[in-house]
């Protein structure tokens, strides 16, 4: 093949190496505007996992790159005024500029025609003339820019502003210093590339940024490699401390916002992009050489193993991206945690520790269980201090408080509609269903959305609670639940709004019935989706007909024996509809503004708080983004339950989406979380008021690390329920937990142990475990201590 390659960083050099040890027939071409000896950054961390395959891939390179690396496994969290270390993580990290450097030897020696201090040919012209071209050059790609139209690049520029430095000091392991300063909070991300020096990047938001004065130079414009000393004069002044003596290195230092890019795909013909191109990810979590290094690996096999190019592309895209979205999932929430870092600063050391380790989702309680015992230990020591009890059991199983209710544990049945009733009552399989649940162990169970009036239904199936024999049916189950277990069983009210007169789930969700429908109702007359009925604009004798229906519902529930009520104020339900401006165009005082959205809805809460009876919670759910453009935000969602709070409620269950249908959510493993997270450390937990998260959680490991870092107080799951009805009670066999949180009931306890499965004679490496962990089970911490670095007196030949 004819190669030309634009942009001469690690993905791009280390491509062309790969490629000519495939193949040295290969002519690769490698152009680069800045010079061989121009480096940007300091230091490049690598996971094992990457470094596993360069060796795979060019032993030579490996070797070479394994005597330069500094290694350590701790991370150092400073944090009001303490350390907190946590061990068994493995890092490994060298200078990017000997990583350049070696590469560069390297391709060279292989025969690669690099072209330092040269601006690549225009790319139509390098098309036209070469078999592949690799687009390298970088996140503000001119490439990727020329097409555009195919590429679909997606730019996320974020508010946090952040400065890459170095440092002479020489760290022993990863640092976080998290530094209360009087214009904000401000952190350093450092760790060591070498026995020369560290890297030292500051971040801060923009608020911060500004107070401090750093926005001084905001409008000079820096030649290239000059940096930007006044902001580095006071970074040195403001770090001192930190510093302890020891200078800040510059190269190119100045601020910077981060930009998240995405594609819609990586390849235009016979054009591809690697690395910072194709798709950038918070420093925060990892490294961008070592996501470009992976592209590489990946491409230069996908080439050499299928026939043609475009079915090496598309290997190559295929097998990358899920990886590489994998990664920005995770990077996206770390990126969002440290812009929202202060929320945190009241948090004592070791939880504030725990959860920035598990910012990002891929570190859990479990991960850090196994990595460092000790630690994960006093993580859930100080969680059962803060609740004033000393029995040190999995968070899960800590009993809560909400209202003047007392839950077994923090485990929730979320609501989930069944279309299984008839006429809006209740039956046998809406016994069986809660039933079930409540005998699984969870805390509690709650009812799907009970509707207020016929016309509020979603669909003919949903239930209600506009009869006196609808509610004597949920007395039925009330009753059951109460009598046969230990759990808590709540009703969820709610009106469709414009969202109903549909079909049942299985003939086709959200679709309009095909006969038999009802008119529906909106704040505003804006269908659902397209094909959805138009609704008709509630006037206010609509409005005062809904109070009543939710009042009358309210007071049913509690006749029927109900624990906790909540009212259903999300998914573009009727009151829903009126707090998102995608749904609420009106023109009077019940649209607008913020507060007028919401008036509405609160005049409903707060003729249900009247009507419900005072010693039992009421809570409601929102939906804390609307996921559209001009919807609302995490910001709305964050006023919007402020609103609820003052009024009284006991509880914010904090759901997302659903109130269009054109949304475009950012699914993933706990995806909605921070959400509850922010609404919980803003609003809530000063009000003493409980929050509920959801959406994506489904493993015990996953709900114990959300509790235990304080980003809720109850966990609500429901397809989990439908998947396993005693996941509780099996999590809690899991866990090894046997308590009040998590009882059997006497018909069910002989099945309380888990059924043996699989080998049980294997004998196990006790020897190594010793070793590997020490007497006490604390992980080997190992520093970065370059003294002891064995480095040979000179260096092998590369050939």
């Amino acid at each position: 093949m004819k190669i030309a390659i634009v942009g001469g960083g690690p993905g791009g050099l280390y491509f062309a190496a790969l490629m000519k040890q495939l193949d040295p027939a290969h002519q690769v071409t490698l152009w680069e505007r800045n010079a061989a000896s121009d480096t940007f950054g300091f230091g490049v961390v690598f996971s094992d996992e990457t470094l596993g395959g360069i060796g795979n891939a060019d032993p030579v390179i490996a070797d070479y790159m394994s005597r330069r690396f500094a290694r350590w496994s701790d991370i150092d969290i400073h944090f009001r005024g303490e350390t907190v270390t946590v061990g068994g993580q493995g890092f490994a990290a060298m200078s990017r500029k000997e990583l350049l450097e070696l590469l560069q030897h390297r391709c060279a020696e292989l025969g690669v025609d690099l072209r330092f201090s040269t601006v690549a040919p225009p790319v139509a012209e390098l098309e036209a003339h070469y078999d592949l071209v690799l687009a390298s050059d970088g996140i503000n790609s001119q490439i990727r820019a020329t097409y555009a139209d195919t590429f679909k690049p997606s730019l996320d520029p974020r508010a946090n502003k952040f400065m890459w430095l170095g440092t002479d000091q020489v760290f022993e392991a990863f640092k976080f210093f998290v530094k209360d300063t009087q214009w904000g909070t401000m952190q350093i991300h450092g760790y060591p590339y070498s026995d020369q020096g560290s890297t030292f990047i500051v971040e801060m938001g923009e608020d911060v940024w500004r107070a401090a004065g750093f926005d001084e130079t905001a409008g000079e414009v820096f030649p290239p490699g000059a940096s930007d000393e006044k902001a580095v004069a006071k970074i040195r002044s403001i770090f001192a401390e930190e510093l302890a003596g020891h200078e800040v290195l510059v190269n190119n230092s100045k601020w910077l916002n981060f930009t998240t890019v995405r594609n819609g795909t990586w390849r235009h013909g016979n054009v591809v992009l690697l690395g910072d191109s194709a798709h950038t990810a918070h420093f925060s979590i990892g490294s961008g050489t070592k996501l470009a290094m992976e592209d590489a690996l990946a491409l230069a096999a996908c080439l050499h193993e299928h026939p043609g190019l475009e079915a090496a592309l598309s290997a190559y895209e295929t097998e990358r991206r899920p990886v590489v979205e994998s990664t920005q999932r995770a990077a996206q929430a770390s990126l969002e945690w440290f812009e929202q870092i202060s929320q945190y600063k009241d948090q004592d050391a070791t939880r504030f520790a725990f959860n920035l380790l598990t910012r990002s989702r891929r570190i859990t309680q479990e991960n850090l269980r196994l990595r460092d015992p000790r630690f994960a230990g006093r993580v859930e020591a100080g969680f059962a201090a803060a609740q004033g009890r000393t029995d040190v059991v999995p968070a899960m199983f800590q009993p809560f408080r909400i209202g003047g209710l007392e839950l077994k544990n923090r485990i929730v049945v979320s609501p989930m509609d069944m279309y299984s009733a008839v006429d809006g009552v209740p039956g046998n399989f809406h016994l069986v269903h809660l039933g079930s649940k409540a005998l699984g162990g969870a805390g509690l169970v709650m009812t799907e959305m009970v509707c207020v009036s016929p016309e509020g239904r979603i669909t003919p199936g949903c239930t209600g609670l506009y009869t006196d024999g609808q509610r004597e049916s949920w007395k039925g189950i009330v009753d059951f639940v109460h009598g046969n277990s230990t759990a808590k069983i709540g009703a969820q009210l709610g009106h469709s709004g414009r969202k109903g007169s549909t079909r049942l789930m299985w003939e086709g969700i959200d679709q309009p019935l095909a006969n038999g429908n009802w008119p529906v109702a909106g704040a505003s007359a804006l269908p659902y989706g397209p094909g959805s009925q138009v609704p008709v604009e509630l006037d206010r004798a609509g409005m005062d007909k809904v109070v009543a229906d939710f009042t009358a519902a309210a007071r049913r529930a509690g006749e029927a024996g109900f624990d906790l009520l909540e009212i259903h104020a999300a998914h573009g339900y009727l009151l829903s509809s009126f707090l998102s401006p995608v749904s609420n165009t009106r023109t009077d005082g019940y649209g607008g503004t913020l507060a007028q959205r919401l008036s509405f809805p609160l005049e409903v809460f707060d003729a249900v708080r009247a009507a419900w009876p005072a010693g039992k919670p009421l809570t409601v759910r929102i939906s804390a983004t609307d996921w559209i453009d001009g919807g609302n935000t995490a910001d709305d969602a964050v006023e919007i339950a402020r609103a609820f709070v003052a009024h009284g409620a006991d509880g914010i269950d904090v759901s997302t989406g659903q109130v269009a249908a054109e949304e475009k959510p950012a699914y993933g493993r706990s995806y909605q979380t921070p959400f509850a997270d922010r609404i919980r450390q803003e609003v809530a937990a000063p009000a003493g008021v409980a929050v509920i998260a959801v959406g994506a959680i489904s493993s015990y490991d996953d709900v114990n690390s959300i509790l235990l870092a304080g980003r809720c107080d109850l966990v609500a799951m429901g397809r989990t329920h439908l998947y396993d009805p005693q996941w509780t009670l099996h999590a809690a066999a899991e866990q090894g937990y046997r308590g009040d949180g998590a009882g059997w009931i006497p018909q069910f306890r002989a099945g309380r142990r888990k059924p043996p499965s699989a080998r049980t004679d294997a004998v196990r490496p006790r020897l190594s475990l010793l070793t590997e962990a020490g007497a006490d089970g604390a992980p080997e911490h190992l520093r970065w201590t370059p003294a002891q670095a064995a480095t040979p007196a000179t260096e092998p030949a590369m050939a």
